[in-house]
């Protein structure tokens, strides 16, 4: 039986790569990594559009007209907007978040850097990223690109997660720990 995360992950990719051959062969690789996250902002803030990307019971040309309005309205045009239709055109929509992540990966890989998922219990400020991204670079000895997320379950700290290595300072995390030795003692 296909694991369904690598399937995912695979078709991901191989969209990913796709669009950054294109968007290299145009010269257009900064619009279509501003414009996707431009699109992946929308993404993040909205309810609604995540249910249009994720559900099987928009057709696609429902999907392709209303993402076509939202494409106009935002600014978002050329190969990124292309590739955003074209994903829905061939009902891998739902896939859209993974191709986006894909194509940052691998920009990322040709440009030398290290992307570092760092979530917090509440938004960094620019400062606190400027700091964050000094520290990790000295640390791994290359450019870093900070990908910030909230999670307020944290409660306080962080979770910095940078390839297959994780850090985990959170306050959860810690007063998880008290628990299971209290647990122990008692």
């Amino acid at each position: 039986m296909t694991d369904n995360v690598s399937l995912v992950s695979g078709v991901a990719k191989r969209y990913a790569s796709a669009l950054l051959d294109l968007a290299e062969e145009s010269g257009a690789t900064a619009d279509v990594e501003r414009d996707l996250g431009k699109f992946e902002g929308y993404l993040n803030e909205s309810e609604d559009l995540i249910r249009l990307v994720k559900s099987p019971s928009f057709s696609a040309e429902e999907q392709i007209s209303a993402l076509s309005a939202l494409l106009d309205k935002a600014g978002i045009t050329g190969l990124a907007a292309n590739f955003v239709k074209l994903a829905a055109q061939n009902r891998r929509l739902f896939v859209l978040p993974d191709m986006i992540k894909a194509f940052r990966a691998l920009l990322a890989e040709k440009r030398g850097e290290e992307t570092a998922e760092v979530t917090s219990a509440a938004p960094l400020s620019d400062d606190h990223v400027k700091a964050l991204t000094e520290a990790l670079a000295s640390s791994l000895g290359k450019s870093v690109n900070i990908a910030a997320k909230v999670d307020p379950a944290l409660i306080g700290g962080l979770v910095v997660k940078v390839g297959s290595r994780m850090i985990d300072t959170s306050l959860r995390t810690k007063l998880n720990s008290i628990k299971f030795a209290m647990k122990e003692v008692g």
